[in-house]
This record gives structure tokens, sequence and C-alpha cells, in this order.
């Protein structure tokens, strides 16, 4: 089981950024993918953006070309730069990893962090 934990939320200004850090603890084997979930009040979690292990990337459409994803595997952690931040990227942000265990699939969540843009 893989122990996640967040920082780097809190209240920006829209077009403001921060960064998002998440490091990942206890029994790791091989996490193939690690990314940033996110969840606004009424709305389900979706995805924000995944980096796999040799670092290819995907974005939601929404955050392409103002969030940046990237993993450091020595400090087993992954990022998430946010740049030019809307009122819309206001949600509980939830790191994610998923490591192969046995042949089974192991889903990790953090607790999550909160990234609230308002004026």
């Amino acid at each position: 089981q893989v122990q996640l934990v967040e920082s780097g939320g809190g209240l920006v200004q829209p077009g403001g950024s921060l960064r998002l850090s998440c490091t990942a603890s206890g029994t790791i084997f091989s996490i193939n993918t690690m990314g940033w979930y996110r969840q606004a009040p009424g709305k389900q979690r979706e995805l924000v953006a995944v980096i796999t292990s040799a670092f290819s990337t995907n974005y939601a459409a929404s955050t392409k070309g103002r969030f940046t994803i990237s993993r450091d595997n020595a400090k087993n952690t992954v990022y998430l730069q946010m740049n030019s931040l809307k009122p819309e990227d206001t949600a509980v942000y939830y790191c994610n990893a998923k490591e192969i265990v046995g042949g089974a699939l192991q889903n990790s969540w953090g607790q999550g962090t909160q990234v609230t843009v308002s004026s």
C-alpha cells in the first residue's frame, strides 16, 4: 500500500500560480503512473494530468497549456505546476498513484489539498 501526501494548495488570485507536490511512501514496488485529479463542489472527480514512469504525460483539455505535471522518481514525488489559474480551477486536488503488485493494480489516493482561485 502506497501512502500519498499532498502539499502546496492554497488561495490564489486569478492568473496566479501554485505548485502542488505529492510524495509517495510505504511499500513501493513499482509505481507505473502518478497523476492529479480534482473535484469541485457539486461535480465528479476528474482527471487533471497523469505521468507515466517513462515520463509520458496526458492532460485534461481545460488545463493543457497552463498546467505541467512532472515527477522525480528518486524522490517518489510528483508535481503539478499550475499557471494562469482560473476560478473554475477551484477544487480539491488529489494525488493518485497506480502500482502493479503481483500482477494486480493497486490504486492509491492522497487526502487532497484545497486550491481556491478567487479575487
